[in-house]
């Protein structure tokens, strides 16, 4: 990855538009406000909308034209936009450069990637590898073929928890407090099978946690079928998900030994042993118990 040129990095007096001779003080707020309006010219691309004018940037991140022209100047000198031959624009290579920097996504993709495409050469289905952020779930990895079942994700793509195969295992090995923030929120319909009833969810998860895997049908698309496990962490926790998605009328239990098994192989390859880690999970338990116990009233 070669550095930028020094005259493409954004300093702060290059984004401030506090007037010459202002204190620090008076121009820390702008370079916030202009940073976060930077923010939101990026927010308005997505899956759907890759490309996008000038104009419609502007609009959809509520900015002026003028406003929009200069900022988006500046994400195109820095690499962060490109612009097309027809004079729209588009996400930067370099923007995705520092994406796949981030710690959660890089250091697993890079441990998990043997395993999924062992587990596609044997299924020949779509194979995906998620994170936990925040209350959803952000797909890192896919591996497809063109015969496999259309799906709607793709790396980056984020998903509601109770909706997916990988949501509902990373929800299932989540601690009480934040299943129930999960389930106190409103939950998105995508098909007539999508669970919407915290009380079914409750009842899911805590099957999903016993079994050590979750199937999901028809939850985002009636004619897709997910199997999903848990990849454990060395120290028992449960941040990440892998999931093969086939078909409907496909059987979920010829896939469940092969989604285990590379699940397993990933979580050893993070450092995950079930004896010690158990034994960790046990006693930050126990620590947490006597922390509850031992808070005044």
């Amino acid at each position: 990855m070669s550095k930028p040129a020094p005259s493409t990095e954004v300093s702060s007096t290059e984004v401030s538009t506090a007037p010459v001779g202002a204190s620090d003080s008076c121009a820390e707020p702008s370079v916030r406000s202009t940073v976060a309006r930077a923010f939101g010219v990026l927010g308005v691309f997505s899956a759907g909308r890759t490309e996008l004018t000038l104009s419609e940037i502007a609009r959809r991140a509520g900015l002026p034209l003028t406003t929009a022209h200069r900022i988006v100047g500046e994400l195109a000198r820095w690499g962060a936009l490109e612009r097309t031959d027809r004079g729209s624009y588009q996400v930067g290579l370099r923007l995705w450069e520092v994406g796949a920097l981030a710690p959660r996504g890089h250091g697993l993709r890079e441990i998990a990637m043997p395993f999924l495409e062992d587990l596609y050469e044997a299924t020949r289905q779509n194979v995906q590898l998620a994170v936990l952020d925040g209350m959803e779930v952000v797909y890192v990895e896919r591996i497809a073929t063109r015969n496999a079942v259309a799906v709607v994700t793709r790396v980056g793509t984020r998903l509601p928890l109770h909706a997916t195969g990988v949501g509902l295992v990373l929800l299932a090995f989540s601690d009480a407090a934040f299943q129930e923030r999960v389930l106190a929120a409103p939950m998105r319909r995508f098909t007539e099978k999508t669970m919407t009833s915290p009380t079914e969810v409750r009842r899911v998860i805590a099957d999903v946690r016993h079994r050590r895997f979750a199937v999901s049908e028809g939850q985002i698309t009636l004619d897709a079928l997910s199997v999903a496990a848990p990849i454990f962490e060395a120290d028992g926790r449960v941040n990440a998900a892998l999931s093969v998605v086939v078909p409907s009328e496909h059987s979920a239990q010829e896939y469940i030994p092969a989604v285990h098994a590379a699940a397993r192989g990933i979580s050893r390859g993070l450092g995950w042993r079930p004896d010690v880690s158990a034994s960790i999970l046990r006693k930050r338990r126990l620590a947490t118990r006597r922390d509850s116990a031992t808070m005044p009233e």
